[in-house]
C-alpha cells in the first residue's frame, strides 16, 4: 500500500465531515464514511442513527464480536479503527437494530464486494490512479457539446458479448474489443447500463445494492478506470446509467438499515416502489442528499466519466408515478416537492464542479423545463431523452404503410416541441425487450422491406434535430430481441443483408460527424426549416437542416411508404447545383439503386416558398439527402 493512499484527515476535519454529511452538504462523503485506509489500519465509519449496537465482523477477527463501534450521538455515525484489517479481507456490519433484532449488513460505502451469490463487503482502499487522458479532459472543458456531434452507443456490459461457455466478458476484455469496435463504427460515446453492484441480472443493473462498487462480476475499480482512460485516448466519451431514485430491498443491503426507515421514506406508501419491487430513497432527508450526490461525484471524478444518464426521473418527480395508493399534497397536487428540490440541488452541485458534464434525464412525462437552469425554474439537466419522439416514431414504422397516411401526425408532431428541451433521440434497450421485438423485427413487411424500413428510421433519427442514441445490436439489424443473459447474435453478420446494414450504420455515423448542419445549431429553431409536412396522402416529408454558415445546409427528403415517387419537385434556398449525398436505397447499403441521380440543376420554378427548385426521384421507402455543390448569391466563406 502506497503512503499517498492513506487518508491524512485530522480529527477536526473528520468531525466536520460527519457534520456536513448530517446536514446534507458533504459531497465527498465516501472519503469519510465506509472503509478508509488510515495510518494505523482501516477506519470503518457507518451512518445508522437508531442502531443499538454495531460490530464490524470479518476475516480480520474471525467474524467474532470483538470490534464494537463507537457512536457519535450528535450525528448518528459510528466508527472504529481496526489495525488488523487488510486489503481484500471480507467484512459486514453486525447491527443490533432499534427493535433489538440482530442483522448482518453490507457497508453502504464499500468499494468492492464478493462475487455473487456471496455478498460480503471487501476491504479496499481508493486506487491511486495516475491518469493519462489529459488531452481529452482538457478538450472536454473547451468543447461546447450543444454544438458538437453526440451519437451514443448504448451497451449492457454482460450481454454485448459472451464467451462460448456463456461466461461474462470482464471489463479488461471489453476494453480490448468494445473500444476498437465503437471507434470503427463511428460513435462518439459509449453509454453503459448501470455497472454498480446488484444481486439480480434480470434487473439489468437497475436494482442496486452497492452504490460505490463496480459489480464484482465485471472486475475492479482500477480496470474500469483503465477502460475509460483507453476510450478517451481514442476520442470516445463514456457515460453510465445512474439510479438515485430507488434501491434494492434485500435484507443485507440498505433496506431499513438500522431497523427504522433510514434511507427510505418513513411512510410505507412512499417507501415501497411497487412497480419495480424496490424501495424509494427519502429525497427529503439531508443524509440521503450527501449519500447520493457524493455517489454521483464519485463516479464522475474517480472514473473520469463524461456524463450520467439519470434513470427514472419521473419516479422522483411525482407522488403518483408508482402503482398503488398515494397521498396528494395539501393543495391536491401530485408533485414530489422533495424530489424536485433534490434534483435541482444535485444538478447545481455537479455542474458547479464540472460545467462540461452531460447530465441526461430519462423522464417520460411532459414535465416542463427539464433541461433549463435551476435559476430559471428548471430541473438543471442539460439533456433529456425524447420518449415522445421515440414512441411515436416506432409506432409509425411498425404499422402497415397503407395506414401511415392517416397517422402522419406521429411523424410530424415532434416538430411542435423539439426545441422546448435539449433532446436526445433514444432507441434504447427498453424498446427491444420483453416481447417488444428487436428494432429490425418491428419493421413492417418482408425481409427486404424490413431492412429498407430500418435504414429509413435510422436515417430519420440522424436527420431529426436532437442528439442520438442507439442500443447495441440494432447497428447490424439483429432479428431476435435483446436477452440480458445472452450475448448478441453476432453470427447474424454472416448474412449479407446484416452485413450491408452494418456497413450502412458505419457510413451513416460518419456522415453525421462530417455534416455540421446536423449538430452545430441542433437545439435552435434557426437550424431547422420545414419545406413540406402536410402531404400525408403521399406520406412524404421534406425539411432543411442548417449549420452556422449559410452554405452549410442539407435538404432531407423522406418517403415513408414503399412506393417510388417520380418527378418530385423541391424548393431550394439558392439557385445553383445540388448533389445527392445520401440515399438509403443505395446498393452499397443493400438497396436497389446502383447509381445516384447526378448533379441536380435548379430551375426558376417556385416551390415551397423559394424561387428555385430541383426535380428528382424519391425511391420507395427511403430518405434522400441533397447538399449544395455550387450555389449563387452566397460568398464561399459564408
Amino acid at each position: 500500500m502506497q503512503d499517498e493512499s492513506i487518508v491524512k484527515q485530522t480529527n477536526l476535519e473528520y468531525e466536520k465531515s460527519k457534520y456536513l454529511f448530517n446536514i446534507g452538504e458533504n459531497y465527498d462523503s465516501y472519503l469519510t464514511l465506509g472503509c478508509i485506509k488510515v495510518k494505523n489500519g482501516f477506519r470503518f465509519t457507518v451512518w445508522a442513527p437508531n442502531a443499538l449496537e454495531i460490530f464490524v465482523v470479518g476475516d480480520f477477527n474471525q467474524w467474532q464480536e470483538e470490534a464494537g463501534m463507537e457512536k457519535d450521538l450528535k450525528t448518528g455515525i459510528w466508527s472504529i479503527i481496526i489495525p488488523e484489517a487488510r486489503e481484500e479481507d471480507h467484512y459486514k456490519y453486525k447491527i443490533v437494530q432499534a427493535n433489538g433484532k440482530t442483522i448482518y449488513k453490507i457497508d453502504p460505502f464499500a468499494l468492492a464486494f464478493e462475487v455473487r451469490p456471496k455478498d460480503a463487503s471487501v476491504v479496499r482502499a481508493l486506487p491511486e490512479k495516475k491518469w493519462t487522458d489529459g488531452v481529452w479532459m482538457a478538450s472536454r472543458k473547451k468543447r461546447a457539446i450543444y454544438e458538437k456531434p453526440l451519437n451514443i452507443y448504448e451497451v449492457h456490459l454482460s450481454s454485448w458479448k459472451q464467451h462460448p461457455d456463456g461466461s461474462w466478458y470482464t471489463i479488461k476484455q471489453l476494453q480490448d474489443e468494445l473500444i476498437p469496435y465503437v471507434k470503427e463504427m463511428g460513435y462518439t460515446h459509449i453509454e453503459f447500463l448501470p455497472l454498480m453492484e446488484h444481486p439480480l441480472d434480470a434487473s439489468w443493473g437497475y436494482q442496486v445494492t452497492g452504490f460505490y462498487a463496480i459489480s464484482s462480476k465485471f472486475g475492479k475499480m482500477e480496470e474500469f478506470q483503465n477502460f475509460v482512460e483507453a476510450a478517451h485516448k481514442e476520442n470516445i466519451g463514456v457515460i453510465m446509467d445512474w439510479v438515485p431514485g430507488h434501491f434494492n430491498r434485500n435484507d443485507y443491503g440498505l433496506a431499513y438499515f438500522d431497523g427504522t426507515p433510514q434511507f427510505e421514506y418513513e411512510e410505507t406508501d412512499r417507501a415501497n416502489n411497487n412497480r419495480w419491487g424496490t424501495l424509494n430513497f427519502d429525497l427529503g432527508k439531508d443524509q440521503v442528499h450527501s449519500f447520493l450526490i457524493s455517489n454521483a461525484l464519485f463516479w464522475i471524478e474517480q472514473f473520469h466519466l463524461d456524463g450520467l444518464r439519470v434513470d427514472a426521473v419521473s419516479n422522483m418527480l411525482y407522488l403518483d408515478y408508482d402503482l398503488g395508493d398515494w397521498i396528494p399534497n395539501e393543495d391536491g397536487t401530485n408533485h414530489n416537492r422533495e424530489g424536485v428540490q433534490f434534483i435541482q440541488k444535485m444538478n447545481k452541485t455537479i455542474f458547479s464542479r464540472h460545467p462540461d458534464l452531460l447530465m441526461m434525464a430519462e423522464e417520460s412525462t411532459a414535465w416542463s423545463k427539464v433541461t433549463h437552469p435551476v435559476h430559471e425554474g428548471g430541473l438543471g439537466f442539460n439533456y433529456k431523452w425524447n420518449m415522445g419522439w421515440m414512441n411515436d416514431t416506432l409506432k409509425f414504422f411498425e404499422m402497415d404503410p397503407i395506414d401511415r397516411k392517416n397517422n402522419f401526425n406521429l411523424i410530424t408532431f415532434s416538430f411542435m416541441y423539439m426545441f422546448n428541451e435539449n433532446f436526445v433521440l433514444p432507441i434504447s434497450h427498453d424498446e427491444v425487450v420483453h416481447g417488444k421485438k428487436s428494432l429490425m423485427h418491428k419493421m413492417y413487411g418482408d425481409r427486404y422491406n424490413q431492412f429498407a424500413g430500418l435504414r429509413t428510421i435510422e436515417t430519420f433519427k440522424i436527420m431529426h434535430p436532437g442528439k442520438k442514441l442507439q442500443f447495441m445490436g440494432s447497428e447490424y439489424g439483429q432479428f431476435l430481441e435483446w436477452k440480458y443473459n445472452e450475448g448478441l447474435e453476432w453470427k447474424d453478420l454472416e448474412d449479407s443483408q446484416n452485413k450491408y446494414h452494418h456497413e450502412f450504420t458505419k457510413q451513416l455515423n460518419q456522415f453525421y460527424k462530417e455534416e455540421k448542419a446536423l449538430w452545430e445549431i441542433d437545439h435552435q429553431p434557426d437550424g431547422f426549416e420545414i419545406l413540406e409536412a402536410s402531404n400525408n396522402e403521399e406520406t412524404v416529408l421534406f425539411f432543411i437542416r442548417k449549420g452556422k454558415k449559410t452554405r452549410d445546409f442539407l435538404i432531407v427528403l423522406c418517403n415513408f411508404v414503399p412506393v417510388e415517387r417520380q418527378n418530385v419537385r423541391v424548393g431550394v434556398p439558392f439557385k445553383g447545383q445540388y448533389e445527392e449525398v445520401w440515399n438509403t436505397e443505395s446498393n452499397a447499403f443493400g438497396g436497389t439503386w446502383t447509381k445516384g441521380q447526378g448533379i441536380l440543376k435548379s430551375e426558376q420554378i417556385n416551390k415551397h416558398g423559394y424561387d428555385d427548385s430541383v426535380n428528382l426521384i424519391l425511391p420507395a421507402l427511403s430518405i434522400v439527402v441533397l447538399k449544395p455543390k455550387r450555389i449563387y448569391g452566397v460568398a464561399k466563406k459564408r
